[in-house]
């Protein structure tokens, strides 16, 4: 048997009540669980974007897969490891304004991480970083340590090193 690792599944579907749902359910039936979730739109009208983030074996993927693209809904459905994309996750801290003035360390680990201060009031501030999962963990390690009041990471985002021909492909079922 294969060994799991992570892949990064693009879904493109038309953009419909209840297909997010229906898609998750194919993962829930075989007990896999879904490490991050993303929906956006696409650069093709009209349709939908999910970009899931799973670790299986590559058997199981090419299986889901084929579940996957026998949905109605499911234009397409694609699936690649890390070094075949380009991704980023994006995340949020709220921490107390105090820290941002009183402590030097503060300043230091913002401007080490390319993370940025994006609101400030005289009770907290909310900074803004995005990066790889890896980069996004640090600087949750290094900023739990004083106190994070608020805390939100966005699903994986990621675009093929290659091309996905998607496009193509509607524009000869639109023939």
């Amino acid at each position: 048997m294969s060994e799991k690792q992570t892949y990064t599944v693009s879904i493109y579907t038309e953009n419909n009540i209840g297909v997010l749902n229906r898609i998750s359910a194919i993962f829930q039936r075989r007990h896999i669980n879904l490490e991050s979730v993303n929906v956006s739109k696409s650069e093709i009208r009209s349709v939908s974007r999910i970009t899931l983030l799973v670790r299986v074996t590559e058997e199981q993927i090419k299986k889901i897969i084929g579940q996957l693209e026998k949905q109605i809904e499911v234009i397409k459905a694609y699936y690649h490891v890390d070094e075949e994309t380009v991704y980023q996750e994006s995340c949020l801290f709220k921490l107390r304004t105090d820290l941002l003035t009183e402590n030097d360390e503060i300043q230091k680990v913002i401007n080490s991480s390319k993370s940025r201060v994006i609101n400030i009031n005289k009770d907290f501030f909310v900074l803004e970083k995005s990066g790889t999962k890896a980069e996004v963990e640090e600087l949750y390690h290094l900023l739990n340590k004083h106190g994070i009041k608020q805390f939100v990471r966005s699903g994986r985002i990621a675009i093929t090193k290659e091309e996905m021909p998607v496009s193509e492909l509607l524009e000869s079922i639109k023939k």
